[in-house]
């Protein structure tokens, strides 16, 4: 066993979180990224990490319509969807704290991007076209792959989505790797955005953009 010399003071990574919940204060974090990315397993993840409640924004709009997305989606059209999912993240901002989940394309819509500026911390989880196939291929619940080559619908929603999401206060990217080491990623780059300090997780890289 290894005793710190005396007087000195071991790293608590409980106070770093303690730190960032409360430098957080009403705001809440917001994954924001294209469908494979991992937005709701790092959000449950990082929700437990940070304790704070998760909450997935596909599911309180299921929830509120009473059907799932991809019924939404075929029944209503994806403009209607988009409504709706711009009024369920203005309400769910609106009772942060919070670790929110969004959809791929609720970031693009200008009301939502300046409702998470003034209510969140936007982190846009980056990840490889490779990365993405691998994922998206396991589920068959995307509607907008529906009948589509997911090789050139994901090379498009790159091409239209990943400038507006680089909007984003912060970016991690989202590697073949487990999810903790994305979450300590996330972690690692939240305190630095809010100026607290965590000890660094081993392994874990993380992007931050300047503001």
């Amino acid at each position: 066993m290894t005793l710190a010399p005396a007087g000195h003071k071991k790293d608590n990574p409980q106070e770093g979180l303690a730190q960032i919940r409360e430098a957080l204060a009403a705001r809440s974090v917001v994954l924001i990224g294209l469908m494979g990315v991992g937005k709701t397993a790092v959000g449950k993840r990082l929700a437990a990490r940070l304790d704070l409640p998760f909450v997935d924004a596909d599911t309180e709009i299921e929830t509120a319509a009473g059907m799932t997305v991809s019924e939404i989606f075929a029944r209503h059209g994806e403009a209607y969807f988009r409504e709706g999912e711009r009024k369920v993240i203005k309400r769910l901002l609106e009772a942060g704290p919070q670790v929110l989940a969004t959809g791929g394309g609720a970031f693009m819509n200008e009301e939502t991007r300046a409702n998470i500026k003034a209510r969140g911390i936007s982190i846009w989880l980056r990840a490889e076209l490779r990365v993405l196939l691998k994922r998206v291929n396991r589920r068959g619940n995307r509607p907008l792959l529906a009948g589509n080559d997911p090789e050139k619908v994901m090379r498009k929603l790159m091409a239209e989505r990943n400038p507006v999401y680089a909007e984003a206060d912060i970016v991690v990217d989202s590697r073949d790797v487990p999810h903790d080491a994305i979450v300590s990623a996330v972690v690692n780059a939240l305190a630095a955005k809010l100026g607290c300090k965590v000890k660094p997780a081993p392994k874990a890289t993380a992007g931050k953009k300047s503001r």
